[in-house]
């Protein structure tokens, strides 16, 4: 991995961590909290497991296994009514912990092994193993939302039936090197 595919993560990882912001901002606290039924999980459950998942792998990402014995993954998916202000909170400072770690990457720590559950990884192969693992929970918080608020969901990437005038626009412009999140981030 070099420090521009770096780059390239880290806009991913804004991306989809907009895509639940947008999200959160059209659901009511009550809605975090709405369970469709007694298996699935809530939104503000699976903020939390992002959460936990993200200051566990990311705090001491070079010094400590990221797996951290703190961590409680099984109360992450706790049946409960989660304050939004508590999520929210949570949920930033937990972005900010991997958006820092990401910034402290340089050309001799890039090369590092770290360890997940005590395996060995590159740290190429622990950002994909989270850019895997995140946007799968962010396609459920997704679906969820779509879900409560069916008709009034407001689209958060490309709206129904306009893929062709995106696609349009794309190519009436010259040729660009910019990464596809740029066209959804802070939108």
């Amino acid at each position: 991995m070099t420090l521009q595919e770096l780059a390239g993560i880290r806009k991913q990882f804004e991306y989809y961590r907009q895509m639940v912001d947008k999200t959160v901002l059209l659901l009511s606290q009550d809605e975090l909290n709405l369970k469709l039924n007694e298996e699935s999980n809530s939104v503000a459950m699976i903020m939390r497991h992002i959460t936990g998942n993200l200051l566990s792998r990311f705090t001491n990402f070079f010094t400590e296994d990221g797996e951290k014995t703190w961590r409680n993954r099984d109360e992450e998916f706790a049946d409960g009514i989660y304050d939004r202000h508590e999520l929210i909170t949570n949920w930033d400072k937990a972005w900010n912990v991997l958006f820092t770690t990401i910034d402290s990457i340089d050309e001799e720590n890039i090369k590092c092994i770290i360890k997940i559950r005590n395996q060995d990884h590159t740290v190429a192969e622990a950002f994909y193993r989270q850019l895997a693992h995140y946007p799968y929970h962010i396609g459920q918080i997704i679906f969820i939302g779509k879900m409560i608020r069916n008709a009034e969901w407001q689209s958060l990437s490309i709206p129904r039936n306009k893929s062709n005038a995106y696609n349009q626009t794309k190519f009436d412009n010259p040729n660009s090197d910019t990464h596809f999140a740029d066209d959804f981030l802070n939108k």
